[in-house]
C-alpha cells in the first residue's frame, strides 16, 4: 500500500538506506569503508578502470570520474546521503595557493538532493610553526607551505558550502598516519636509511593518528560531527620528532637514527623533509573525544607500533 506520509507512496529500500560516497578512497578509505555498517551502500569516486575490480571485491560500487574534470562528476550529483572527502588537491604545481578539486565535487553536490553530512580529511599543517605550543581548533591559521594552503582554501569553501545547504560539514585536522599494515606507515624505513634527526635542543612536536583510529574518526564525523567544525584528529602522544623515532628505532630492534644540528640539517636533508621539521605543535583533541565520543583505540603512538 502506498505510504500516506509520502504522495510518492513507501520509497524502495535502497532509497532508504544510507548511501555512502569516498571521495579518495586510498589506505583510509577503504578502512572507512570496513568499518561502515552492512546495510550502508558504499560508493566510492575512481578515476582508474585499473581499481574497479578491487573496489568490486570489497563490495564498494566504483564510480568513474575524475576531480579535475568537473563534467565527469555529475553522475555524483543526489546519489550519496553522507560523503568522506579524503582527496588531496592537486601537488603538480607547488606555487597554487587554491584547491579546484574541492570546488568542483561541491559543484558536482548542489546539482540535486544534498548530502546530510559531509566529513574533510585536511591537515594540522594549516596551523603552520606554533613553536611547540598546544593547539586548539580555536587557534588562528597560518600556514607556511603551498600544499598547507590549499587545505585552508578548501576548508573555506566547505564551510561556505554547509552554511548555503544546511549540509553538516566536519573538518578533520589530520597529523602524520600511521599503522604497521600501511604501505609506509611506519618509521621502519626511514631508520633503515639511517636518515637523521634533529637534536634536542632544535627539535619539534610531532603528532600522530593509527590509520584504524582516524578512520573511526570520519565515522563519528559523519554521524555526530557538529555541523560547520573542526576537530583535530589525533591521538594523545606528546613526543618529539627524534624521541618519537628513537622510540621506533628501539621497538624495532633498530640503531636509533643519527642527530643533527638544524644548521646542518638544512644541508643535508631534502626539501620537504626540513618542511616538516620547521613546524612544531602539540594538537589539543579534547574536542575529539567530548564532542565526537571518539575512544582511540591507540592513543599513543608507542601502543600502535607495538604490534
Amino acid at each position: 500500500m502506498p505510504s500516506n506520509l509520502n504522495p510518492l507512496g513507501a520509497l524502495p529500500f535502497r532509497f532508504r538506506r544510507e548511501r555512502i560516497l569516498i571521495v579518495g578512497c586510498g589506505d583510509v578509505g577503504l578502512r572507512v569503508a570496513r568499518q561502515l555498517p552492512r546495510n550502508a551502500r558504499l560508493m566510492a569516486l575512481t578515476s582508474s578502470v585499473a581499481r574497479v575490480p578491487d573496489l568490486r571485491a570489497v563490495h564498494i560500487t566504483p564510480l568513474q570520474g575524475n576531480l579535475d574534470d568537473g563534467a565527469s562528476l555529475r553522475r555524483l550529483a543526489g546519489l550519496a546521503t553522507r560523503v568522506v572527502h579524503l582527496a588531496p588537491p592537486l601537488t603538480d604545481k607547488p606555487e597554487g595557493r587554491t584547491d579546484p578539486r574541492t570546488l568542483a565535487l561541491l559543484r558536482a553536490l548542489r546539482l540535486r538532493s544534498l548530502p546530510r553530512s559531509l566529513a574533510y580529511g585536511s591537515t594540522s599543517g594549516v596551523y603552520g610553526d606554533c613553536a611547540g605550543e598546544w593547539v586548539s581548533e580555536t587557534r588562528p591559521l597560518k600556514p607556511h607551505t603551498p600544499r598547507a594552503q590549499r587545505r585552508v582554501h578548501a576548508e573555506a569553501h566547505l564551510r561556505l558550502f554547509g552554511r548555503a545547504t544546511g549540509t553538516h560539514v566536519h573538518i578533520l585536522r589530520i597529523p602524520g598516519i600511521y599503522a604497521p599494515d600501511r604501505e609506509g606507515g611506519t618509521p621502519r624505513g626511514r631508520l633503515l636509511k639511517g636518515t637523521p634527526v634533529l637534536r634536542a635542543e632544535d627539535d619539534v612536536y610531532t603528532n600522530h593518528i593509527h590509520a584504524d583510529d582516524l578512520a573511526r574518526v570520519c565515522l563519528a564525523a559523519l554521524w555526530r560531527g557538529k555541523p560547520q567544525r573542526t576537530s583535530n584528529a589525533s591521538d594523545d602522544t606528546q613526543m618529539k620528532m627524534g624521541d618519537y623515532f628513537d622510540l621506533a628505532a628501539d621497538l624495532y630492534g633498530l640503531p636509533r637514527p643519527p642527530r643533527l644540528a638544524r644548521g646542518s640539517a638544512q644541508e643535508e636533508l631534502p626539501s620537504t623533509l626540513l618542511s616538516f621539521m620547521s613546524e612544531s605543535r602539540r594538537l589539543d583533541n579534547t574536542r575529539l573525544k567530548r564532542e565526537l565520543r571518539v575512544q582511540l583505540r591507540y592513543p599513543t603512538v608507542a601502543e600502535g607500533l607495538a604490534l
